[in-house]
């Protein structure tokens, strides 16, 4: 059971939250929502787990549709919301069998579904919630999320504040409930996250730029993007916003990317031209593409 979502809109007085929204998510495919905070990804999870009435568009979650069939898909969803929604004073053991209790199951019942996730958590059963750490949190929220074996799962910026190492535990997690039949909608403002996913939807102010695997949004970048670096960062920047040349220039780690209006670009006239602007230590190699380049781009 797949989700379908066909030109929803949500407004908050004057603030279009979503403008037109359409996708489909395929049964048992890890899609993924991405995008940087206020795009409309919140908003619209809450939509489809029926907790906000869209103004406009339709929408099917599992087969349910999210106004008349709301009771059924809350039977057959996991939700896990960014901000962390659990009980802090219960422990952990506390919190998974309360909401075991409140859809019909018990921790025992649907065990082999959260195993993986739960021997991690296990030896602080007895800990409450809100003295676990940022990745502790998380994977009890995801245990909680899976308990009643939901068909497909929304999970809403899972990774925030969580360290390295968590957030490469927790795609591992996804990918292998995704090997389990569930249906998985996961949004993200980490572009390096896009990667993991099936399929992507790039959204922006409320509005899809585009959705495509993770792949093919690379290969359409329409320019070739160099790596560009120098002795002062912040000086390297001002100087090549202001290159005539310039087409685009964004920070990217230790290096700058940057792209040229001309097809016969030179990167020796670029390295001359910085030398001018009294920079040195001056490296300039084509590099590839990446999806954080694709969205500025189609983000202009």
């Amino acid at each position: 059971m797949g989700i379908t979502v066909s030109n929803i809109s949500k407004s908050y007085k004057k603030v279009k939250a979503l403008q037109t929204i359409s996708f489909e998510v395929k049964p048992n495919e890890l899609f993924g929502l991405i995008g940087p905070d206020g795009a409309g990804k919140t908003t619209l999870f809450r939509i489809l787990t029926t907790l906000l009435i869209a103004n406009e568009g339709k929408a099917t979650v599992a087969g349910f549709d999210v106004l008349d069939d709301f009771k059924d898909i809350r039977k057959h969803v996991g939700y896990m919301p960014g901000r962390f929604s659990l009980y802090q004073d219960l422990t952990v053991e506390e919190n998974l069998k309360f909401f075991a209790t409140i859809f019909g199951t018990t921790l025992e019942e649907n065990y082999e579904l959260i195993e993986d996730i739960y021997v991690q958590i296990e030896p602080f059963k007895d800990r409450r919630a809100g003295k676990l750490s940022g990745g502790m949190k998380q994977k009890l929220a995801l245990c909680c999320s899976l308990i009643h074996k939901p068909k497909v799962l929304f999970l809403d910026e899972p990774t925030t504040g969580v360290d390295p190492v968590s957030r490469k535990e927790l795609w591992e997690m996804l990918k292998r409930l995704q090997q389990k039949g569930i249906t998985i909608l996961v949004s993200t403002p980490y572009m390096d996250e896009a990667a993991l996913c099936d399929r992507i939807a790039l959204i922006q102010d409320g509005k899809i730029l585009l959705i495509d695997t993770p792949e093919n949004i690379v290969k359409q970048y329409p320019k070739t993007i160099y790596d560009v670096s120098a002795n002062n960062m912040y000086q390297l920047i001002n100087s090549l916003k202001t290159y005539p040349h310039q087409y685009s220039v964004y920070p990217f780690g230790e290096f700058v990317h940057y792209t040229d209006t001309r097809l016969d670009f030179n990167p020796n006239d670029l390295k001359i031209y910085l030398e001018e602007n009294n920079l040195s230590n001056i490296t300039i190699e084509q590099t590839q593409a990446t999806i954080e380049d694709s969205f500025m781009e189609l983000a202009k």
